[in-house]
This record gives C-alpha cells, structure tokens and sequence, in this order.
C-alpha cells in the first residue's frame, strides 16, 4: 500500500511563503519593467516620479525574490527526499491557485488589448510593451507550474535549475537597470537634499511676498522675515546650516540663492508643496553649485494688503 504523505505546519507555511514570495517578486518586476518602460517612452502629457515606485519595486526584488528562490529550493529537495510529498493538499491547492491567477491574469492582458484595438485607440510602443511584459512574465510562471504539476521538473532537474538561473539573472538585471536610472543612495541622497532646498526657497518665497504685502516694500534681508507670531521659522541650508543667499534687485525684484548637489529634472521640480500643503506650479530647474533665482512681484497678482480694505 503505498505511503500518504501527511501534511506538517512546517510544509504548509513553506508552501505559503514561497508562493506569496513568488506573486510578490512577479508584481514587483511587472512593476520595475512598466517604470522602465513609462522612463524610455515617457509620455510628455503626463508628469512622472521616477524614482519612487523604482526604489520600491528594486527594495522589493532584492528582498522577496532571493527568499522565494531560497523556500522554492528547500521544497524542491523535501520532495527527493520524499517524494510521497509532491501530493499534499497544501501543494496541489496552491498550484492550482497560481495557474489560475495566471491565466486569469493572461486573458485579462489580452482582452485589454483587444479592447483597446478595437476602440480604435492608438497600440502605443509603451502600451503594448507593457502587454508583452505581462504575457511573459505571467506566461513564464504558468509554464514553470504546469509543468511542475506534471511532474517535468522532477525527471529534468537540471532544466529546472537552468530555469532558476535564467530568471535570476533577468531580475538581477532588472534591478541593475535601475540603479542606472535613479543612481546610487548616495546619489538619492544628495537628490533629497536638493529637493528640501528647493522646498525652502519655495516657502521663503511665499514670505517674501506675504512681506510685501504686508510693508510694501521688499525685506532687506532674510532675517526681517522671521516672525514668531505666524510661526515662521526661517529655513536654512540643511547642508551648511548657513542662511540661504538673498538679495534686493529693485523694487519689486529680488533673488534667491542655493548651493545644489546634483542637477535638477524639470519633471521633477515641477511640482513644488506650500507650507499650506498645496502643489503649484514653479520652474525651480537648477545645475549643480550655486544657482540663483530671479523673481519679480507682480502688484496686480500680489497687491498691498491695504489697499483690499
């Protein structure tokens, strides 16, 4: 009679993590390639923030997917071991759910693109790479697990491995590919910091002209705008601790001055936030090291508070 595998707590929370392990690696690289794909066919409608959903879906990768290459390995030689245990529930059950969120998922990818080709909508270069990174990826994994389910893998083992060694060197490119689009963590880093400065410059701005306002006239320097009352704590160099460069270039003109790191994205300065938690719009695009602003009030934009009463 022969032997029935039982199922262990050890071999159900395996199971469970590896295949929680293996849809997160795979939402994880659809999600890198799509950021890779909106980087190289960027759409100019649209404002993008690169760097982000990168970092999160490379911190994903680099964390998830060695895990779920780890559990996979670790069940793989449990079942040459004891091979009675390729039947338990936990196995069969979990399989089945993959291959049927990956078909799902597959048809999906192919309605939408149908749907969109018969709307008459333009199939952009960026768009149907997207489709095609579906179809792979999910293709790949409802090929790997079909086969598995037939027992492929046990009689070609060194296929299996193959296949392992495949995928890891795509995600290990992959995850590569964004360093070289983000940079480095020093690079993010010193990126942050520039974006604090502009941030600064923004709000100090804003002060400028409520002083204006307010005196009709321009400060004399940065210290005149410190004001305990509103709560306005002048901001400084988070690099240098030093004020931040000012000066009066007439009556309604004045300038603004900051050391920067790295150089700016118009994507990415486009959007500055308030100190009251709006986004407007302002050009902050700077190069690297000392990079002044010009800025002139406009009276009918920004009249004296006086003259509203």
């Amino acid at each position: 009679m022969e032997h029935k595998a039982k199922m262990t707590p050890k071999d159900f929370f395996l199971w469970v993590a590896a295949t929680v392990a293996l849809y997160v690696s795979a939402v994880s690289l659809l999600a890198l390639l799509f950021e890779y794909i909106d980087v190289v066919f960027a759409d100019p409608l649209r404002s993008y923030q690169f760097s982000g959903p990168i970092r999160f879906a490379m911190a994903s990768l680099i964390i998830i997917f060695p895990l779920y290459i780890y559990l996979t390995r670790k069940l793989n030689q449990d079942i040459r071991v004891n091979p009675e245990k390729k039947d338990i529930g936990i196995r069969k059950w979990l399989l089945f759910l993959t291959l049927f969120i990956a078909g799902i998922t597959i048809v999906i990818d192919l309605i939408v693109l149908i749907n969109t080709f018969l709307g008459g909508q333009e199939l952009t270069t960026a768009f149907l790479l997207k489709v095609l990174s579906v179809l792979v990826v999910i293709g790949g994994i409802f090929f790997y697990y079909l086969k598995d389910l037939k027992g492929k893998w046990e009689r070609e083992p060194q296929m299996s491995k193959n296949i392992g060694w495949l995928v890891s060197a795509v995600v290990l490119l992959s995850i590569v590919g964004g360093f070289f689009i983000i940079g480095s963590p020093q690079t993010q880093r010193l990126l942050r910091i520039d974006q604090e400065k502009v941030n600064d410059l923004s709000s100090i701005q804003h002060q400028i002209t409520s002083f204006y306002q307010q005196k009709e006239r321009l400060p004399r320097d940065l210290d005149e705008l410190s004001d305990p009352l509103v709560g306005f704590i002048l901001p400084t160099d988070p690099q240098t601790d030093e004020n931040y460069g000012y000066s009066v270039k007439g009556t309604l003109t004045f300038e603004l001055c900051a050391e920067f790191n790295k150089e700016s994205s118009e994507k990415e300065t486009r959007a500055i936030r308030t100190p009251f938690g709006k986004v407007v719009d302002s050009n902050w695009a700077h190069g690297v090291g000392e990079v002044c602003f010009e800025r002139t009030i406009d009276p009918d934009k920004f009249p004296p508070l006086k003259l509203l009463r």
